[in-house]
């Protein structure tokens, strides 16, 4: 594998991994804060960052200088159980004291293409992007499914393959659900990634991304990722088993 040597946290239990990951998280954006003034965070969905979120909540960060994105969201109302504002509203952003207006969702409930074109502007608008630049999240969180799939960058998504777009709208065929995902050129320029992933799921796929052949299109977890010095990897043992 080129590149080096993947930087891999592992740890007995996913909650424990949750934990670790949540005070890494928080030590990355005070160090932002105290840089700059100010930081940004993008998290991902699912189920795995739930207790993660929880934790990263209680931080004794200023919150008020915590500007908080999406990775990616599926195409619902935010009051949908499968819409990850709604999952991370309920561990993370109502926990947290965050101003409301440095909370930055994507608009699931809107058309896709839609939903898509309000976030990039948003995104410009906030980064205060010039034409054709991309934004640098200070951490951006992801997780991987049991297919290597990241964001909403499934397998075999021509997207994959973009790397001056800020966002877009996909169709995700085998759930038949319309998202809207951060493309690899933004997961490429974040300061710090952070992969949490947990569960026996992803052992194997974990493995692959990790140690197989260099192919994104097959195993879009690889991006921003495979022998990148700017990604930390927080695992519980079930899903180290085979690495």
């Amino acid at each position: 594998m080129g590149g080096r040597k993947p930087d891999l946290r592992v740890f007995p239990e996913s909650r424990e991994a949750a934990e670790q990951c949540a005070i890494f998280i928080a030590n990355e954006l005070q160090s932002r804060i105290s840089e700059k003034g100010v930081t940004r965070l993008a998290v991902s969905g699912g189920t795995t960052p739930k207790p993660m979120f929880q934790a990263l909540a209680k931080a004794p960060l200023d919150w008020s200088k915590v500007h908080v994105f999406f990775v990616d969201e599926r195409c619902v109302p935010p009051t949908s159980d499968q819409s990850n504002f709604k999952m991370a509203k309920e561990n993370l952003l109502s926990g947290a004291p965050l101003l409301e207006s440095n909370v930055h969702r994507i608009h699931g409930e809107l058309n896709p293409d839609e939903a898509a074109g309000k976030y990039i502007n948003e995104v410009k608008g906030h980064f205060e992007l010039s034409d054709g630049a991309l934004p640098v999240f200070d951490v951006l969180h992801r997780g991987m499914g049991s297919d290597a799939h990241t964001a909403s960058l499934f397998p075999g998504e021509p997207l994959i393959a973009d790397r001056t777009g800020i966002a877009a709208h996909v169709w995700v065929d085998k759930l038949k659900m319309d998202r809207v995902t951060l493309l690899p050129g933004v997961l490429l320029k974040a300061v710090r990634t952070v992969l949490e992933i947990s569960g026996p799921d992803k052992a194997e796929p974990l493995h692959e991304v990790l140690y197989g052949p260099d192919d994104p299109f097959r195993f879009p977890c690889q991006i921003a990722a495979r022998g990148s010095d700017t990604a930390v990897w927080f695992l519980d043992q079930a899903a180290a088993a085979k690495i």
